[in-house]
């Protein structure tokens, strides 16, 4: 789900990481052994207040690893990457490129590629969750743009992404 994860990502880079893609991706991609079960409201640390309020509706919830599985026959569990097994073999739906221009979202049971979301789109912005709409061919589907962008959310808007890599996440 696509409107879950958008604004975590997008306020994450913005102030938590402080638009520098290295260490948001070095903490998301690199610093996990498996991967995420669920990205938590800890990533909006340093975001104002209002904005955590309008993201979460105040609830908070941590974000959680895939660390501490145990597999069937009692092996290690281990990273999967790309190449390991296709999409529909993880039961993948979504995938999450970070790029320095923003977040590639790939609607995987529609698309190799998909379009992308600016890392200078206001984290309110409501996208949709409808697969078939993340087209590699048209802009990403917002259903709802944010209200006034509020003074504090917009500081340092214009501040181009550090680091170069891009770094793939998905999520179930």
């Amino acid at each position: 789900m696509s409107s879950h994860h958008l604004p975590l990502l997008l306020t994450a880079f913005r102030y938590r990481f402080r638009r520098n893609l290295e260490a948001m991706s070095r903490h998301l991609v690199d610093d996990v052994a498996i991967g995420w079960d669920e990205l938590g409201t800890d990533l909006l640390h340093g975001a104002p207040p209002a904005l955590v309020a309008a993201l979460t509706g105040g609830e908070k919830w941590p974000s959680r690893t895939l660390d501490n599985l145990i597999t069937p026959d009692g092996s290690l569990p281990a990273r999967m990457t790309v190449t390991d097994y296709t999409a529909d073999e993880q039961d993948l739906q979504w995938g999450y490129i970070l790029r320095p221009e923003g977040i590639e979202v790939i609607s995987l049971l529609h698309e190799d590629i998909g379009p992308f979301v600016d890392w200078n789109t206001d984290p309110r912005t409501a996208f949709s969750d409808n697969p078939a709409r993340w087209s590699s061919t048209a802009p990403p589907p917002v259903i709802r743009p944010p209200r006034a962008v509020a003074p504090q959310a917009a500081t340092g808007a214009a501040a181009p992404a550090q680091g170069v890599p891009a770094h793939t996440a998905a999520r179930r």
